[in-house]
C-alpha cells in the first residue's frame, strides 16, 4: 500500500513523504537548528494542512477506485440460452402446428425442390410438413423433436464434389461428426441426392442415415438413393410412393384422399409501387449491385468485369473460350483449384416468348408471398420484381421441368386428352414414368416447348412462377493461379448448343450468356455476378512433390492455374518437383487449348512432360488413358518412390473412370499386387489426398 501511495504523490508533485516521525518535507528537515518559535508554530501548521491535503487526496483516490472496482466486478452478463426461438425448429412447428419436418442439403436447388414437394405431400395424409434449411436452424434441437406427437424428421441430402456435404449443410456435418447427443425416440427417414459416376455416390446421404441411427434415432423408411446420371425425378417418385405408405403404417394414419392443388404462395400485383424498391436481379440485398459490399457469397456475389473473351479454339464447330473477370477491390481471395460460380440470365428471346403464349405484360410488378406467415422463406425469389425480371434471373425456364410441375399445371389444360396426358406422365405408373422419360427428358422439352406443344394449356404466370425452380449458380474450374494473378479469375468454357429430338436449338444458359460478355459493349464494361467457393483441389503444401496432371478438353482449366503457381514458385529460389500434365482433345490444329502457353511452360522446365493426345488425328482413336500406358514404368516410379500426387479434371462418365482404371492396372502390373489389392492402393492414395479428382457428368 505504501508503494502505491508514494507512486501516486511522486506523480502529482510531492516526493520522499515518510509516517510517524520521519522527515516529512526534506527542505524543512535541512532547516538551521535554533529557529525561533514563530518558525515552529508555522512549520506545525504547514505540515498539519500539508498532511490534511494528502489525506483527502488519498480518502478521495480510494473512493473513486474502489468505485471502478465495484462496477466490474459486479457487472451483469446477459443470459445466454443454448437455442433461441428463432433458431428453434421444434418452436417453430409447436407454433404453426407442424409435426414433419424436411431438412434439405442443396447445391444446385434440387435437394430444396424434393423437400418443398415432400412438405406439401403430408396434408394428404392428415399431417402438415414444412421444409427447412440446417443452415438456418439449431440441429441439436433434434433431440427435442418428441416433443411434438408423431412427429418426424425427413433428410434430402445432396453430396457435393467427391463425397463432401453441400455449403448449406456443413455445420450439420460437422454437428453429427463430433456430437453424442441421444436422439432416441427420433423419427427420420433419409433420401439422397448423387451421381454413380462419381467415386463415393451418395455419401452424404448415407454418412446422414447410418449416424442418426447410431445416435439412437428410430428410421421409418428406407434410404433412397437418387442417380442424376439415370433419373433423379424417376428414383425420387419411386421411391416418394413407398415412403408415404410407410408413414401412413408407422403413425397410425390414413390417406385422406384429398389431391387438389395447393398453393404455397398469393400474388400481389403492384401499381404504384416505387421503383427503387423493386429488385432487378440482385440476389440478397436489394440494390447490391449498385451498392457493393464484401464479403462476397452466394447470397451476395460481386460484379466483376469482364477484361477478356477470346476464343480458344482455331477451327472446328464448337467455341471454346477464355474470359477474364476482375476482382480488384472485392477482397475476394482464391487458390488455385477453387471454383468460380457465376450467376447467368436467360435468353430474352424465350422470356419475350413466353410472355406472349400466356398473354401477360412482363413489366408488371409483383409479389409472391408466402400463405404461411410463419415461414422463414417468405417469396420464392427476391419481391417485389417484375415477371420479366424474375424469368430472366431467378426461375429455370431451359431446363426439363419435374412431373410435380406437370401435376400442378395440369388443371389448366382445357383439353381433356392433353390434361390427361400431364397427369399420366406425373403419376408412378410404369406407362406414365416412361411417357415421362421420352417426351420430356429425352426430348429435352423445357416449360416453353411444352407450351407450344400442349396449346390447350395456359396457365396464370404467377402460378408457373411458383413451381419453376431457381436459376442456379454455375461452377467452373478456376483457370489462374492467385499468386500470378491476383485480382484475376480465369475461366475456361466451351458453349453448350445442340439440337433435341423435336428439331429445336437448345443452348446451354451460362455458356452462351458468358459467349456475349464483351469487355465492352456499346461502350459499357460487362459485368458478372460471381463468387469463388473453396475446393479441396489442392497443389502438395511441399512444392519439391511431384505432380501428375490429367485434364483432356476444359479439364486443362485448374492445371493452367497449378503450372502458373509452380512456375512462381520457381521463381521464387524454391525446389520445384516433376510438373507432368496429360492432355487430350479431338484435333492438333482445331482444339488444343492454351497450346502456346503450354509449350513455352514445357520449353522453360516448368512442365517437365507435355503429353498429348489427338483422338482424332489418326485411324486409331487416342486418349490421354493410352498415354498413361505408354509411360506406365516412369508413372509408376513417380507414384511410388517419390511419393507424387496425381489430379483428374474433366469428364467423370468415361474419361475419370478410364484414367482410374489404367492406373489400377499400372498398380497391379509393377507394384506386383493382385488386382484387389491394386485397388485399395489408390483407394488409400485417395484418402491420404494423393489422388485428386474435379470431375462433371
Amino acid at each position: 500500500m505504501d508503494f502505491e501511495v508514494n507512486d501516486w504523490l511522486k506523480t502529482h508533485g510531492v516526493s520522499d513523504i515518510k509516517m510517524g516521525d520521519s522527515c516529512v518535507n526534506q527542505d524543512v528537515c535541512n532547516s538551521e537548528e535554533g529557529s525561533n518559535v514563530a518558525e515552529e508554530t508555522m512549520f506545525s501548521m504547514a505540515d498539519m494542512f500539508l498532511l490534511s491535503l494528502i489525506v483527502g487526496l488519498l480518502t478521495y483516490w480510494f473512493f473513486f477506485r474502489k468505485k471502478k472496482e465495484e462496477t466490474i466486478e459486479f457487472k451483469v452478463q446477459p443470459a445466454v440460452t443454448s437455442s433461441s426461438r428463432e433458431s428453434s425448429f421444434v418452436e417453430k412447428m409447436k407454433k404453426t402446428g407442424k409435426n414433419i419436418v424436411v431438412f434439405y442439403g442443396s447445391q444446385t436447388g434440387t435437394g430444396e425442390e424434393f423437400a418443398n414437394r415432400l412438405a406439401k405431400d403430408a396434408h394428404r395424409y392428415g399431417m402438415r410438413g414444412m421444409a427447412a434449411d440446417p443452415e438456418e436452424f439449431e440441429m441439436a434441437d433434434l433431440s427435442r423433436l418428441t416433443e411434438i406427437e408423431n412427429s418426424l424428421a425427413v433428410f434430402c441430402m445432396a453430396t457435393y464434389g467427391e463425397g463432401d456435404p453441400t455449403d448449406n449443410a456443413q455445420d450439420f456435418y460437422d454437428w453429427l461428426q463430433e456430437t453424442d447427443v441421444d436422439l432416441s425416440g427420433l423419427n427420420f427417414a433419409v433420401f439422397g441426392l448423387g451421381n454413380k459416376t462419381y467415386e463415393h455416390f451418395n455419401a452424404m446421404g448415407k454418412y446422414v442415415d447410418k449416424r442418426l441411427e447410431e445416435l439412437g434415432g428410430q428410421r421409418i423408411f428406407e434410404l433412397g438413393s437418387g442417380d442424376d446420371d439415370g433419373n433423379l425425378e424417376e428414383d425420387f417418385i419411386t421411391w416418394r410412393e413407398q415412403f408415404w405408405p410407410a408413414v401412413c403404417e408407422h403413425f397410425g394414419v390414413e390417406a385422406t384422399g384429398d389431391e387438389s392443388s395447393i398453393r404455397q404462395y398469393e400474388l400481389v400485383v403492384h401499381t404504384d409501387e416505387n421503383m427503387n424498391k423493386v429488385y432487378t436481379g440482385e440476389m440478397g440485398r436489394l440494390k447490391s449491385y449498385e451498392t457493393q459490399k464484401p464479403p462476397f457469397d452466394a447470397k451476395n456475389p460481386f460484379l466483376a468485369n469482364v477484361t477478356v473473351n477470346r476464343k480458344l479454339n482455331q477451327g472446328g464447330e464448337r467455341h471454346l473460350m477464355h474470359l477474364e473477370l476482375d476482382i480488384t477491390g472485392s477482397k475476394i481471395r482464391y487458390e488455385s483449384g477453387d471454383h468460380v460460380a457465376v450467376y447467368p440470365a436467360n435468353e430474352s428471346s424465350i422470356v419475350n416468348k413466353l410472355g406472349e403464349l400466356l398473354g401477360v405484360d412482363l413489366d408488371t410488378v409483383i409479389s409472391l408471398n408466402n400463405l404461411d406467415e410463419e415461414s422463414n422463406k417468405k417469396h420464392p425469389f427476391p419481391c417485389p420484381t417484375t415477371y420479366r425480371t424474375a424469368l430472366t434471373y431467378y426461375l429455370d425456364i431451359t431446363n426439363p421441368p419435374r412431373t410435380n410441375v406437370l401435376y400442378e399445371l395440369a388443371q389448366y389444360a382445357t383439353d381433356a386428352k392433353e390434361q390427361e396426358n400431364l397427369r399420366k406422365m406425373a403419376s408412378s405408373a410404369t406407362d406414365g414414368k416412361a411417357l415421362y422419360l421420352s417426351w420430356v427428358v429425352e426430348a429435352r422439352r423445357n416449360i416453353l416447348a411444352i407450351l407450344e406443344d400442349v396449346p390447350s394449356l395456359r396457365p396464370p404466370l404467377d402460378h408457373l412462377c411458383e413451381l419453376l425452380p431457381r436459376l442456379q449458380a454455375r461452377y467452373y474450374s478456376i483457370a489462374s493461379s492467385s499468386k500470378v494473378h491476383p485480382n484475376s479469375v480465369h475461366v475456361c468454357a466451351v458453349v453448350v448448343e445442340y439440337e433435341t429430338k423435336t428439331g429445336r436449338q437448345n443452348k446451354g444458359v451460362a455458356t452462351n450468356w458468358l459467349r456475349n460478355k464483351q469487355p465492352t459493349d456499346n461502350g459499357h464494361k460487362s459485368s458478372v455476378p460471381m463468387y469463388v467457393r473453396k475446393s479441396q483441389f489442392r497443389l502438395p503444401f511441399k512444392p519439391s512433390t511431384p505432380v501428375i496432371m490429367i485434364g483432356p478438353g476444359t479439364g486443362i482449366a485448374p492445371f493452367v492455374g497449378f503450372i502458373q503457381e509452380r512456375e512462381w514458385l520457381k521463381q521464387q529460389g524454391k525446389e520445384v518437383g516433376e510438373t507432368v500434365l496429360y492432355y487430350g482433345c479431338r484435333h492438333e490444329h482445331e482444339d488444343y487449348l492454351y497450346k502456346e502457353e503450354l509449350k513455352n511452360f514445357h520449353k522453360d522446365g516448368v512442365l517437365t512432360q507435355l503429353n498429348v493426345a489427338f483422338s482424332r488425328d489418326q485411324k486409331e482413336k487416342v486418349y490421354v488413358q493410352h498415354l498413361l500406358k505408354k509411360n506406365k514404368k516412369n508413372i509408376w516410379k513417380l507414384i511410388s518412390e517419390e511419393n507424387a500426387h496425381i489430379y483428374v479434371c474433366g469428364d467423370a462418365r468415361n474419361m475419370a473412370r478410364d484414367v482410374q482404371n489404367t492406373f489400377y492396372d499400372i498398380v497391379e502390373e509393377y507394384g506386383k499386387m493382385e488386382h484387389s489389392q491394386a485397388v485399395d492402393y489408390i483407394k488409400k492414395l485417395m484418402t491420404k489426398g494423393r489422388y485428386s479428382q474435379d470431375v462433371w457428368s
